[in-house]
C-alpha cells in the first residue's frame, strides 16, 4: 500500500522541514522526486540525502513568488504526477503592528507561490490525464491563533484555493486536499526560540509543546506520512477535503 512507483512529484519547500520529510518518503515510496526551494545549498543537501538511499530526486532552485520563474521550471520538469505546494514563510503580529511589506511579503510567498505553482502545474497534469495536488494549509485557517494575522490570511486562501481547484478540476482527473498541521518541530521553531528566547530555548519548547492538547508538537516525518495517504491510489476517493494533523488543537480547544 501507499507506493508510489514510477510517480513523479515536485515538492516545493523541499528543503528543510516538513517538505524536507515529504521529499525522503515519497523517494522511500517509489516516487522520483523533485525538490524546489528558494535555498540551493539546501535543494543540494536533500538530494545527496535522498541518493545515499538509492532514491530519484533531482533538484530545483527556484522563488515560487515569481511566476515566470514557475513556469519555466515547470516546463523543465516536463510531465509529472504530484505537486506538493509545501512552501511558505511565518510572520508573527497583528493587524496594526504588521507592515505593508512584511503583509505583502508573506501573501507574495504563502498566497501568490501556491497560485503560481497550481498555474503552472495544472495544464502538466491535465496533459498527464490527471494528477494530485496537495497544498499546506494550516491549523491557523480555520482557528484564531494570537499574533498570526497575515500567516492566518494566508492560510485561509490557501484553503478557500484547495475547494476551488478540486471543484474547477474534478472531470480532469486532478484531486486537490489541503493539510493543516498544528505546531509541527521544525528548524524555524529552533530558530524562533534562538532568537527570541535566548537561554531560555528549552524552557519556552516546553511550553509550546503543551500548547497542542496532546502534549507535544507534530513531527515532520508525520505530516509526511498524510500527504503519502492523500497523493497515493489509495486516497483516490478523497478531493476538496482540509485534514488537521494537530494533536487535537482545533477540536480541543475550541
Amino acid at each position: 500500500m501507499f507506493e508510489l512507483n514510477d510517480k513523479r512529484a515536485v515538492i516545493t519547500g523541499g528543503g528543510s522541514g516538513i517538505g524536507k520529510a515529504i521529499a525522503h518518503l515519497f523517494a522511500r515510496q517509489g516516487a522520483h522526486v523533485h525538490v524546489v526551494d528558494l535555498s540551493d545549498a539546501a535543494c543540494l543537501q536533500v538530494v545527496r540525502e535522498i541518493r545515499e538511499e538509492a532514491g530519484r530526486v533531482t533538484s530545483h532552485a527556484c522563488d515560487v513568488s515569481r511566476q515566470a520563474d514557475v513556469e519555466a521550471l515547470m516546463a523543465a520538469i516536463g510531465p509529472f504526477d504530484i505537486l506538493v505546494n509545501n512552501a511558505g514563510i511565518a510572520h508573527i503580529g497583528k493587524a496594526d503592528t504588521t507592515s505593508e511589506e512584511d503583509f505583502d511579503r508573506v501573501m507574495s510567498v504563502n498566497v501568490k507561490g501556491v497560485y503560481n505553482c497550481l498555474h503552472a502545474a495544472i495544464p502538466q497534469l491535465r496533459a498527464n490525464g490527471g494528477g494530485v495536488i496537495v497544498n499546506m494549509a494550516s491549523v491557523a485557517g480555520s482557528v484564531g491563533i494570537k499574533e498570526r494575522f497575515a500567516y492566518s490570511t494566508a492560510k485561509g486562501a490557501v484553503m478557500a484555493m484547495t475547494l476551488s481547484v478540486a471543484k474547477d478540476y474534478l472531470q480532469d482527473g486532478i484531486r486537490c486536499n489541503s493539510i493543516s498541521p498544528g505546531r509541527v518541530h521544525t528548524p524555524f521553531v529552533d530558530g524562533f526560540l534562538a532568537r527570541n528566547y535566548p537561554g531560555r530555548e528549552a524552557e519556552m519548547f516546553e511550553q509550546l509543546s503543551k500548547t497542542q492538547p496532546i502534549g507535544r508538537m507534530g513531527r515532520p516525518d508525520e505530516v509526511a506520512a498524510l500527504a503519502l495517504y492523500l497523493c497515493s491510489n489509495e486516497a483516490a476517493f478523497i478531493t476538496g477535503t482540509d485534514y488537521p494533523i494537530d494533536g487535537g488543537f482545533i477540536t480541543l480547544n475550541t
